[in-house]
């Protein structure tokens, strides 16, 4: 395939989870058909959110592991053809149904399948290693954070460790065994777009959750103690979405101990996406430059400051790992000369979010008239309203600007925003899939500084009409896209 940002594309923003399907198996059928779909329209770029296992809060954000993949999304009815799970246990809970198919794996397969499954954990044994210890451990002490576990694991004594390895072999391999599961659908899903000319693109956040094996296991590059403490956490000020900032609780990095490594955990992580992904957003990109540093315990993101961080040094490593991929930079918010410069020194693609274009200002970045090549465009993203939710919540005098702007009538969204992402020079277009399906603010993905009720919206394909298809491969033919 010939590099991802080589001309004008359009490509659809959808998470996994919101298929039909979603977390009770995403990546079969379901998948397929959704590709399929996408070459009909004219696209070729799926954006996903990031992929990884998720907590209670559901949100892809709150990285438990920067390598490992959500099993929730495994396909059930490949595991029940290929005789690993009965129709029945294919229903069950995504913990129990996954034990099951080992089980079963463990009794019953071939020579070939049993040296795939050993290939992959010795391959991919740096990480799926401390993970499945990571695992195995919070499942037994019932989800407890690792700072509260036993001593001796808590700081990863050999000892401790080691009787570990010997004592809970089926434990590990079983949650090994869901990762295996996971990247073989990837992968072939992959392969199946791949065919088709579609190119996957990711997410990387830019942070991982406080209670995660990156942490655990790799505590020096984080400024977290022996008790598990934190002195100070991740956020961001007041922004687009909220008076007082966001406080998001994260560890922050200790990039002296980054940068002395030689970014090596940076560098396996970004590797270790490039097998899934054609390209990659860096979430956050602008703390790179600097990050806002919130003391612990304080009450809002209002209390932090601007540390300085070593982007151009971190950027300049990754050069050689990425070859052919793409980087795209987040570079929404708070974004100063110094960290636009960080962006375009390293030649990134920055993005361009049309509902945040009509504030009245002829210099507004976002307007239409201002958008550049090097760019990737967007109606919205998952951190935004849908595109019919966000205008018709807009105040009149907005709304005026908006149908000025885009030559467009009331009863004309959300077309006109997409037309205009269609006709931008931006080098890719991204639509979310609610403004491609018209819907409303029901179908809002996240609520940014919210803690419930986000990533649950799902489609049905009954909402995708017939000639949904046709209108998007008309509009990526007239734009220069298809």
């Amino acid at each position: 395939m010939s590099m991802p940002l080589d001309r004008r594309r359009a490509g659809v923003l959808l998470h996994p989870t919101s298929l039909p399907g979603g977390e009770t198996g995403a990546l079969g059928e379901e998948a397929r058909r959704f590709v399929d779909f996408l070459v009909a329209g004219g696209f070729s770029v799926w954006q996903t959110l990031p992929l990884g296992p998720v907590d209670y809060s559901l949100s892809p954000y709150q990285v438990k592991c920067v390598h490992a993949g959500n099993p929730a999304l495994i396909d059930r009815a490949e595991l029940v053809a290929r005789g690993w799970l009965t129709a029945a246990e294919r229903a069950l809970p995504t913990g129990e149904c996954l034990q099951r198919a080992y089980a079963s794996f463990r009794d019953t397969a071939g020579p070939a399948e049993r040296t795939a499954f050993d290939g992959f954990i010795q391959q991919q044994r740096h990480w799926l290693l401390p993970y499945s210890l990571f695992e195995h451990h919070r499942r037994r002490c019932g989800g407890q954070p690792w700072w509260e576990w036993p001593a001796p694991i808590r700081q990863r004594e050999p000892a401790a460790l080691t009787a570990v390895l010997a004592s809970a072999r089926s434990s590990l391999r079983a949650i090994a065994f869901e990762q295996y599961l996971f990247d073989h659908q990837w992968q072939q899903l992959r392969a199946y777009a791949a065919a088709r000319g579609v190119r996957l693109f990711g997410d990387l956040p830019f942070y991982v959750d406080h209670d995660s094996v990156e942490t655990w296991w790799h505590r020096r590059f984080f400024r977290v103690n022996a008790a598990g403490e934190l002195a100070a956490v991740a956020g961001v000020p007041p922004d687009y979405f909220n008076a007082d900032g966001q406080l998001w609780g994260n560890p922050l990095y200790d990039w002296a101990a980054l940068e002395a490594d030689g970014f090596r955990w940076w560098l396996d992580r970004v590797r270790g996406q490039l097998r899934h992904f054609d390209l990659l957003r860096i979430d956050h990109f602008r703390a790179l430059e600097s990050y806002w540093e919130i003391p612990a315990g304080a009450a809002t993101a209002r209390d932090g400051r601007w540390q300085p961080a070593p982007g151009a040094a971190l950027l300049a490593a990754l050069g050689p790992t990425l070859g052919e991929a793409a980087l795209v930079a987040e570079d929404l918010g708070t974004i100063t000369p110094a960290v636009r410069a960080l962006r375009e020194s390293a030649g990134l693609p920055g993005m361009l979010v049309l509902q945040f274009a009509f504030d009245g200002s002829a210099q507004n970045p976002y307007l239409p008239a201002n958008h550049v090549e090097h760019a990737v465009v967007y109606t919205g993203t998952h951190d935004n309203d849908t595109t019919l939710g966000w205008y018709t919540a807009l105040d009149a005098g907005t709304r005026s600007r908006v149908d000025a702007c885009l030559a467009s009538t009331p009863g004309d969204m959300p077309g006109a925003l997409l037309r205009a992402a269609y006709a931008s020079p931006a080098v890719l277009a991204m639509l979310p899939m609610q403004d491609l399906l018209g819907l409303g603010s029901e179908a809002r993905m996240n609520v940014p500084g919210t803690p419930d009720g986000n990533w649950t919206w799902r489609f049905d394909w009954a909402q995708v009409d017939a000639g949904l298809a046709d209108r998007c491969r008309r509009l990526a033919v007239m734009s220069g896209r298809a």
